[in-house]
């Protein structure tokens, strides 16, 4: 069975070109096979404040593959408020950079997962939609939840496939997506301060 499954994978993605490297991708997961402890990434994003309600993170190293990563370059994120909430509108809102993440791996995966495939993507474009009462965060009711009620996610894909194919690649997408994870279940957070 695994040797069919790794036939498979070698001949996954080769007649379509989605900027995807799947067979780096295939290498990286049998080398994880034989040393799973590699798997182990800690992410980091550093965050100052800058005036109001507008901050600036930095994201450059990481852990992972059993040591310190770095990149070329670093990666800077600003958010604020709008002028509604009485401040700037330097940046987009944090909870706006939580859909764009999510956006953002749900697209990527959608690429991988096509490229795997076989399926020539044409256009990929996730537009999604987050209900919130803020009363919570304005503190007015302690009963209203300070995040997210509902997010609503709708792709429109054109791509060399079925309905059915492509509504497939979109729930691998989901599946496998981090941060689809990390919104819809709990996570332990520890805040500490020196």
């Amino acid at each position: 069975m695994n040797e069919m499954m790794n036939a498979m994978d070698a001949n996954a993605g080769a007649a379509v070109d989605n900027g995807v490297n799947v067979a780096a991708l295939m290498e990286a997961r049998t080398a994880l096979d034989a040393a799973p402890e590699a798997a182990q990434f800690k992410w980091r994003a550093t965050c100052e404040w800058m005036n109001g309600t507008h901050s600036r993170s930095t994201i450059s190293g990481f852990f992972g593959l059993g040591e310190e990563q770095s990149r070329e370059k670093s990666f800077m994120v600003d958010a604020d408020h709008p002028m509604q909430f009485a401040a700037e509108d330097n940046a987009p809102t944090p909870v706006e950079i939580v859909l764009s993440g999510l956006a953002s791996c749900l697209t990527a995966g959608v690429a991988a997962v096509a490229q795997h495939r076989g399926i020539q993507l044409r256009s990929v474009k996730a537009t999604l939609e987050g209900d919130m009462d803020i009363q919570g965060i304005l503190g007015m009711d302690d009963e209203v939840r300070n995040g997210f009620g509902a997010i609503r996610v709708h792709f429109d894909v054109d791509a060399d496939a079925s309905d059915a194919d492509i509504k497939a690649l979109v729930a691998q997408s989901q599946k496998r997506s981090a941060v689809f994870d990390i919104i819809t279940n709990p996570t332990n957070v520890f805040v500490s301060v020196n």
